[in-house]
């Protein structure tokens, strides 16, 4: 039987696979594994690379204008805050402004008002001391009228402080704050009437009398840690002030 004719070489390798003599095994293929995932090989591109750093100074702008506004908030705030704080509990010297302690008047005990207003006659005097400052910025010159007086625990008395505005062409308005030394007797420090803490505006060149309503508490004698204690200073800083955009008055922040 004659052998079969191949057309081509071609032809007759895929349909007579080639096979070793010495092993007598045919050679394995090797299949190139294809895929349609494109290799990585391209650079990044600008955009890529500056995508990170922008939400990273996105978050930082994001930071820093909160900081900013809550310390605005905090400035605008810290007047009628300190004031809240320090009036209910004498926190920092000031003296305490409440029902308990017969500061706010209208809304107290009748009968408890009428004792913590009459004097204790077999006490001792306590000697009150005024004080007064302005800050730097503020042109007014501030000043108690007397340099002290000499009261019962339970007695009201009446100081009277005076402000003049030096200067020649601004209108100026300001707030003050106050404090009392030694701080522990604050709590028995209550003021009936006072200029804390309220718009003072003074024309240029205009000077005004401010008075204080006040009395100790006689509590003050009851307590232990008071003894000894025979002199009390009381203190006022005004301080320049001026509206915001939202009408709240806020004292201006000093310069560095």
């Amino acid at each position: 039987m004659p052998p079969p004719r191949y057309r081509s070489l071609q032809e007759l390798a895929l349909k007579r696979p080639w096979t070793c003599p010495s092993c007598n095994r045919q050679p394995t293929r090797r299949r190139l594994q294809t895929s349609a995932k494109p290799r990585q090989t391209a650079s990044p591109t600008q955009d890529a690379l500056r995508k990170p750093f922008e939400q990273r100074n996105a978050n930082t702008l994001y930071y820093t204008l909160s900081t900013i506004l809550g310390t605005l908030a905090l400035a605008y705030g810290s007047v009628p805050l300190y004031k809240t704080i320090c009036q209910q509990t004498g926190w920092g010297g000031a003296p305490i402004k409440s029902a308990v302690h017969g500061g706010e008047l209208e809304y107290g005990d009748p009968e408890s008002i009428a004792a913590k207003l009459t004097p204790i006659t077999t006490s001792r005097r306590l000697r009150i001391t005024f004080a007064g400052s302005t800050s730097d910025i503020l042109p007014w010159k501030f000043s108690p009228q007397q340099r002290e007086v000499r009261v019962l625990p339970g007695e009201t008395a009446l100081a009277f402080y005076t402000a003049t505005n030096n200067s020649p062409t601004e209108d100026i308005i300001g707030v003050a704050t106050y404090s009392v030394t030694p701080a522990q007797v604050a709590p028995y420090f209550s003021k009936i009437q006072c200029f804390c803490f309220e718009e003072q505006r003074l024309n240029k060149g205009e000077t005004v009398d401010m008075p204080v309503f006040f009395y100790i508490d006689p509590e003050f004698l009851k307590d232990p840690n008071m003894k000894g204690i025979d002199s009390i200073t009381l203190n006022y800083t005004f301080f320049k002030a001026k509206y915001d955009g939202n009408g709240r008055l806020a004292p201006m922040p000093m310069p560095y």
